[in-house]
């Protein structure tokens, strides 16, 4: 190479290249010789000076990467039974990475606390983006537990609130830190772990009373490190914004884009409007307009609440309360675009013709006013003749022609066939004081289905925008699924009697072609979790590898900059591209795409996980009056531990324990996915009905314990309970049963048959 790399160049590199990343081979990689070494050097000292690379003996790493190998400390396994590792290596100013152990069988058991050198790799997976695989184990560090502190004659204990740790700690009273009695604290291991009785343990950190209404949503934000008090300077920073005026805009405001948001929303940040196309050659077309909040004239580059706002990543939602990626100067005011006030926006106007297909767009830098601000509910109701006071003036101007036009959008996503998944969505409803009162299932009107294809066509327009006029931004990004969770999802099809078909490029239609067989049959629920499961997880990059879900090749986030960064980043973007200003993408942040697209995934992951955990807690909470009831539910997960079961009525998950099965002997297979009977042969699988008592909720933890009363293969059969004082059973017989030598023929033929598969592939 006759000239020096880029800074991003070098980045690249680096992170292509974990392990050859000394002077020398970024020299020998880039062709730098004699005195060009000096100006690498220097390049060199101004990314670590930047804080981009990180000087570790004599080579060069990205601090927001964890290095190929790891130095990690094992947690505790999760409910699922699953190991996650905390990395003792980390040193980026983000959210910290997560790591899942996936341990080989010739590996020796391993326990929280225990310190490993693994070697990782990276991944796109909902719950975690690195996987470990053991070199060895090098040692074990104090254990770090959060739960409740009961006080005691001398001392106390601690009760830990994640599920499946029920082993008290003990506390000395030297150790209690002021605690008092009932208050959630966060403790470390006090001296070695000893053979007989409970571990100790000291106070570190007193959270607070985890009784008070609305506590739930505090212990997940503190558990998963989301930043939810903003610093004094960006409060000050935000308190200091003034509205934004009409010069270097185009005058909207006499466009009737309306805002529809569920009803109980603070903040709106698009707003839509349609017309019918009147130009020539457009028989049947429409014209969609698109108004976004110019979040990027208030937020610029490298100010206090550009920091604060990265730092975030994202607004995180619980049932009582939001934590939000911007104060609420911003969030709820200046950039939310509230009825009858100008407001900055950015928007687009696109064409599409009568089947939906986008013919052109045009973004604009505006001024708006909306004329109304309306909710879901009353925006269907009015298309359905039953307006409102609100709707009934906007019914034949604004109303009608919105849904035109989605019918349009409707045809083209027809044809498109993006991933049509049905799996109802949870919503926990609370009370004033914060008591759970209801778990609804959100209900999807033709209102919500009109503005998500308005903002995917938003979102595709922006993606080809940016690509046109070659500026970099940050794409979603959802790849295909990997092939062996693919065979995994064929093989559950196969069991329900379903196909799914081999030997093609694998298309969303086929899916498509497989969860519509499914679809009004006891089926249906287990096909569209274990399609669910075969999906990667969607991430940001400055790489465009398609959104496969959408079926979309070119697809960015660009209509939720206050509540997303990365769409304040696509705005930027856009604003560099059309030369609208100086608060446009920086040299800067374009260098630092790919670690800013790292960063905002995983704080996304951090915050899907919090709100899921929340929701377990509330879930439990709701269930712990009825200990003692039966419910009826679905078998939605295995482990070698037990079976959980999904309950109908409100979607909790809940497990029974292995032990408390039936009195025999359960084999767990985890490449199928089944426990098996020793004597019966009988299986346990995925998708089974099931039905339960519940015996235990703990609203502190969201752990549900159920007893299994019947199991439904083909009608349901009664369970046997008890196996023995112990729960061990008497352990696998001698000679397996008819029914086990038949499975396990079977499950050979599989294997075989996978490995064949795999054999050509490679050819």
């Amino acid at each position: 190479m006759s000239t020096l790399p880029s800074k991003a160049d070098i980045l690249d590199w680096i992170s292509a290249n974990p392990t050859l990343t000394s002077k020398r081979d970024l020299a020998k990689a880039f062709g730098i010789k004699g005195a060009a070494r000096i100006d690498l050097k220097r390049i060199l000292k101004e990314l670590e000076a930047e804080g981009h690379l990180e000087k570790r003996k004599k080579t060069y790493r990205d601090p927001d990467r964890l290095p190929p190998v790891s130095v990690l400390q094992i947690k505790g396994p999760n409910a699922d039974g699953d190991l996650f590792a905390k990395p003792l290596e980390w040193h980026g100013e983000g959210v910290e990475p997560i790591v899942l152990f996936v341990p080989r069988a010739s590996d020796p058991a391993l326990g929280e606390g225990d310190r490993i050198l693994a070697r990782l790799q990276v991944v796109h997976e909902e719950d975690h983006n690195y996987e470990a695989r053991l070199i060895r184990r090098i040692g074990t560090s104090p254990r770090k537990v959060v739960g409740i502190f009961r006080k005691g004659a001398e001392g106390g204990r601690i009760v830990p609130i994640d599920k499946g740790a029920d082993l008290e700690w003990m506390v000395a009273a030297d150790a209690t830190g002021g605690a008092k009695d009932g208050e959630l604290v966060e403790a470390e291991q006090a001296g070695p772990k000893g053979r007989m009785g409970l571990p100790r343990a000291r106070i570190v950190m007193r959270l607070g009373d985890p009784t008070e209404p609305r506590a739930v949503s505090l212990i997940a934000i503190h558990q998963h490190g989301i930043p939810d008090d903003f610093p004094e300077e960006v409060l000050a920073e935000a308190d200091a914004q003034k509205p934004a005026g009409l010069k270097g805009r185009t005058d909207l405001r006499d466009l009737p884009l309306v805002t529809i948001d569920p009803h109980d929303a603070r903040d709106h940040d698009d707003a839509v409007y349609a017309e019918a196309d009147d130009t020539e050659g457009n028989p049947g077309g429409h014209v969609i307009w698109v108004a976004i909040a110019d979040v990027a004239h208030y937020v610029t580059p490298g100010s206090q609440l550009d920091r604060e706002a990265k730092k975030r990543g994202n607004s995180s939602y619980f049932p009582d309360r939001v934590v939000p990626m911007l104060p609420d100067r911003l969030s709820g005011d200046l950039c939310s675009l509230h009825e009858g006030v100008p407001r900055a926006c950015i928007a687009v106007r696109m064409r599409i013709d009568a089947e939906g297909n986008k013919l052109d767009h045009q973004f604009m830098r505006g001024l708006m006013r909306s004329p109304a601000s309306l909710n879901y509910r009353e925006v269907q109701a009015a298309m359905d003749g039953q307006p409102n006071d609100k709707t009934g003036p906007l019914v034949s101007p604004v109303i009608r022609p919105l849904y035109a036009a989605y019918a349009a959008l409707k045809t083209a996503r027809d044809t498109r066939q993006p991933l049509d998944l049905d799996l109802p969505e949870r919503k926990v409803v609370l009370s004033e004081e914060g008591k759970v009162l209801s778990v609804d299932f959100t209900e999807r009107l033709d209102a919500h289905k009109l503005i998500e294809e308005f903002m995917i066509l938003a979102n595709v327009a922006a993606a080809e925008t940016l690509l046109k006029k070659d500026v970099p931004l940050l794409f979603r990004v959802h790849e295909e699924p990997a092939q062996d969770k693919l065979e995994s999802l064929r093989e559950t099809a196969q069991a329900a009697g379903l196909n799914l078909a081999k030997g093609q490029v694998l298309k969303t239609e086929h899916l498509n072609r497989l969860l519509h067989q499914a679809a009004g049959t006891d089926e249906a629920e287990l096909i569209n979790m274990a399609t669910l499961r075969s999906m990667t997880q969607a991430y940001y990059s400055p790489k465009n590898f398609g959104h496969f879900g959408l079926a979309l090749r070119n697809y960015a986030h660009f209509t939720s900059p206050i509540r997303r960064y990365s769409d304040l980043i696509v705005h930027r973007a856009l604003i560099r591209a059309h030369g609208w200003g100086e608060d446009g993408l920086t040299n800067d942040e374009i260098e630092n795409l790919e670690q800013i697209g790292q960063h905002i995934s995983d704080t996304e992951r951090r915050s899907m996980m919090a709100e899921r955990d929340t929701t377990d807690r509330y879930l439990a909470a709701y269930l712990s009056d009825r200990v003692g009831a039966e419910f009826t539910g679905r078998v939605s997960g295995i482990a070698r531990f037990g079976v959980f079961i999904k309950l109908d009525e409100t979607g909790a998950d809940g497990l029974v324990p292995i032990g408390t099965l039936g009195r025999e002997y359960f084999q767990f297979d985890a490449e199928s996915a089944t426990l098996m009977g020793s004597d019966t042969g009988r299986l346990i699988g995925l998708g089974m009905r099931a039905k339960v008592r519940l015996v235990e909720a703990a609203p502190i933890s969201g752990g549900i314990a159920l007893e299994l009363l019947e199991l439904d293969d083909e009608g349901y059969q009664s369970v046997p309970g008890g196996r023995g004082p112990r729960g061990r059973g008497r352990g696998p017989r001698k000679g397996p049963s008819p029914q086990r030598k038949a499975a396990k023929a079977k499950k050979k033929d599989a294997k075989v048959k996978r490995k064949v598969t795999r054999q050509r592939r490679e050819r």
